[in-house]
């Protein structure tokens, strides 16, 4: 494996790490303002990811950090290409963070119900322009021969790439309602399978309906054939899982479900683009990849020397803070975060 490859590789495992995590986080923002139908349970609602929320966010950051060392020509052109949008993702993860710090400064329900909203907008905006841009990284973007960016942000916007928003948002909302459910109990755990029965069943649908449409917009069936492998097929089935663990009551392996479908997803999207990085609509010989956007071997050397001492730390206290928060939360529980 060449150090492009191995960085290729570790984008990958942390994008997959932030959609993972982040996905429940959003899908919980998601659902406050209708699964809580009190003051105390919306406030319940914010607790079960209040102790993971930031840390969940870092895996971005790291990840366009690493993006930015590693491959600063995909870097520059994603940054500026996606700017808008990136911009209003920004936007909405400020919005939010400050919403979970100020809700509960004043104890006037209007002041409550403005930051509950805040919440969802902040949880909702950032996985459909997530889909958004994943679908057009498969699709392709107007990418001319120097690298560069050449088209505007209503370039971005298609039926195939809304479909990705909304299908990846509607994913995340049942991956939300699912740790809900595993966080919770009582009436609230029950609403959340409710809502995850509800939501699953549309998921579900229109997951598969991006996938085809991804045979149709992207050179998905030029590049693999009819038969997409092994990895996406099983994200199929475990999606397809989902519902059958909800009936049977069995949150734990529901969400375990859900997670590996983002899990594989994810690896589906970097295989379908390897060794691209984004794909040019205007000439497909002008697409970035891991050779031509990359930066030196010196530079990715003493990268991969620093990741492979520090990477394994980081794990292991993330790890150990969702130990420690484990147990499920009650109407009993202190709502002092």
């Amino acid at each position: 494996m060449t150090l492009e490859s191995f960085w290729f590789a570790v984008i990958a495992v942390l994008f997959i790490g932030f959609f993972f995590l982040e996905g429940f986080d959003y899908g919980v923002g998601i659902l406050v303002p209708f699964l809580g139908k009190t003051d105390d349970e919306r406030r319940l609602l914010i607790n079960t990811i209040g102790p993971f929320w930031d840390a969940n966010e870092v895996w971005f950051i790291t990840a366009g950090g690493a993006m930015f060392a590693a491959f600063p020509g995909w870097y520059a052109t994603l940054f500026s290409g996606f700017y808008m949008a990136l911009f209003l993702l920004l936007v909405a993860l400020i919005g939010r963070g400050v919403a979970f710090e100020f809700r509960s400064k004043v104890e006037r329900a209007a002041w409550r119900r403005f930051w509950d909203w805040v919440i969802f907008g902040g949880s909702l905006l950032p996985p459909l322009l997530w889909g958004v841009a994943l679908a057009n990284m498969m699709h392709g973007v107007p990418i001319d021969q120097n690298k560069n960016y050449v088209g505007s942000f209503w370039d971005l916007i298609s039926l195939y790439s809304v479909m990705g928003g909304v299908s990846m948002t509607l994913l995340f909302v049942l991956h939300g309602a699912l740790f809900i459910s595993l966080r919770t109990s009582g009436v609230l755990q029950e609403r959340a399978r409710a809502a995850a029965m509800a939501v699953g069943a549309w998921a579900t649908a229109l997951t598969f309906l991006f996938v085809v449409l991804s045979y149709l917009e992207t050179d998905m069936f030029t590049r693999r054939g009819i038969d997409p492998g092994v990895v996406p097929i099983l994200a199929g089935l475990a999606l397809f899982s989902v519902q059958f663990f909800i009936r049977a009551k069995r949150d734990g392996w529901a969400f375990f479900m859900t997670g590996l479908t983002i899990v594989l997803s994810t690896i589906t999207v970097f295989m379908d683009l390897f060794p691209r990085v984004m794909v040019s609509s205007l000439n497909p010989a002008w697409s970035l990849t891991i050779y031509n956007t990359a930066s030196n071997p010196y530079s990715l050397k003493v990268m991969t020397i620093v990741a492979l001492t520090v990477v394994p730390f980081v794990l292991l206290y993330q790890g150990w803070s969702y130990w420690v928060f484990r147990k499920r939360l009650s109407s009993d529980h202190p709502l002092e975060y």
